[in-house]
């Protein structure tokens, strides 16, 4: 697995300021994956963006998916960076 497989992105809206659900999203992520992750980029974009990438994959977007609940992009993550990983009472 490359270093890129293991990089997320979070592109967020600023102009419908977004930026602090992203920055939860992204804590939420870090503190998750803090050892299998090798970066975690906040990336600002407008037209009501909001998307999660892993590596050039995108795992979630909000035009199609709505917002996400912070274990469902876990999972998803989760499923791409540390399969087999345990994400404890989130998942149940």
């Amino acid at each position: 697995m490359t270093a890129d497989a293991r990089r997320v992105e979070i592109e967020y809206c600023t102009r419908c300021r977004w930026l602090p659900r992203a920055a939860w999203l992204a804590q939420e992520l870090l503190t998750t994956f803090e050892q299998e992750l090798t970066e975690l980029a906040l990336r600002p974009g407008t037209g009501g963006v909001f998307v999660v990438r892993v590596g050039d994959e995108v795992v979630w977007d909000r035009r199609e998916q709505g917002f996400p609940e912070p274990t469902a992009v876990k999972q998803a993550v989760r499923d791409r960076v540390a399969p087999g990983k345990p994400l404890g009472h989130s998942e149940k």
